[in-house]
């Protein structure tokens, strides 16, 4: 009876928010269409697939394109490449977010305030394609850091940037930084705005200093939010970006640049070696998902604080 009652009163709730409810449609249709349906594709994974033969013509071959991934030297490269830049993105830049969006938030005039919202967020609305030639100008041998570097008497010759492998990690990590970061900033700042001030002009009372309110107050009250964020980030550790990898890498720094995105575009795209390529994106959104999974179980023992 309780049950029933239950499920009147949903459907109830369903038929009140009938309008709302119909402009996620287009949402859901997108998702099932984009996302749902071309799922059955997986299975390449598990065949030898030719496009004459088809998706379920091609022969099976089981776990041979995972076990071939797994053992072949290009393996620990890109795993270690994957790892380590998108680690230290999440090191500077999940952190740097945070901070980012206190300080705007402190910030008393409000056009000032606007302003500094609409520069950090600028750059998170150009492509990796624009940004790209920007940094490769940029940090050529006469480009802009060289010369002003050179200018200050800092460096007697130009510094090879990219096409050095050892900076490679460090440019990919501070121009995604850079790029991300503003953007990265608009949930932490719409959770900032429902703070209560009475808090603040409490704790002015009693004579808490400002960064005393920011670690008492401030972060305390977005922390569910930042769970959240946590949650996704650890989840996309093994994605790093496509597009900034493909703009900035060339031939000399190959080795610290490949990672898992960009060797499956070219094993897939340009080799057409779908099989193999979709073995290896299986396998990385299987490790994704088990990243998910773990990240939100560890951050909800540890704050309390649930995604999902």
């Amino acid at each position: 009876m309780l049950k029933k009652f239950r499920d009147q009163a949903i459907w109830k709730k369903f038929y009140q928010q009938r309008f709302y409810q119909m402009m996620v449609i287009p949402g859901v249709l997108f998702m099932i269409l984009f996302n749902y349906i071309p799922m059955y594709g997986i299975i390449i994974a598990f065949k030898d697939f030719s496009v004459f033969d088809g998706i379920f013509g091609s022969p099976w071959v089981g776990f041979q394109y995972f076990q071939e991934f797994l053992t072949d030297d290009v393996f620990w490269m890109v795993m270690r490449n994957t790892l380590v830049i998108s680690f230290f993105k999440l090191l500077f830049g999940f952190p740097g977010a945070i901070i980012l969006a206190v300080m705007i938030h402190e910030i008393v005039n409000v056009r000032l305030k606007k302003l500094v919202q609409t520069i950090s967020y600028l750059p998170h609305f150009l492509s990796w394609v624009i940004l790209g030639g920007m940094f490769i100008s940029w940090l050529s041998d006469v480009g802009l850091v060289n010369n002003i570097l050179s200018s200050m008497g800092m460096i007697d010759k130009p510094i090879r940037f990219l096409t050095d492998p050892n900076k490679y990690w460090a440019i990919a990590v501070i121009s995604d930084i850079w790029k991300e970061i503003g953007w990265n900033t608009i949930l932490y700042i719409a959770a900032l705005t429902g703070i209560n001030p009475a808090l603040y002009e409490a704790a002015r009372m009693d004579g808490a200093t400002k960064f005393q309110q920011i670690i008492k107050i401030t972060i305390p009250s977005i922390r569910h939010i930042i769970a959240l964020t946590l949650v996704l980030s650890v989840g996309g550790l093994l994605g790093s970006n496509l597009d900034q990898t493909l703009v900035l890498q060339n031939p000399v720094n190959y080795q610290t640049s490949e990672v898992l995105n960009s060797y499956v575009f070219k094993m897939g795209i340009q080799q057409g070696d779908f099989s193999y390529a979709t073995a290896v994106g299986l396998l990385v959104s299987v490790v994704s998902l088990i990243l998910v999974v773990g990240s939100h179980t560890i951050t909800k023992r540890i704050s309390d604080q649930s995604v999902f």
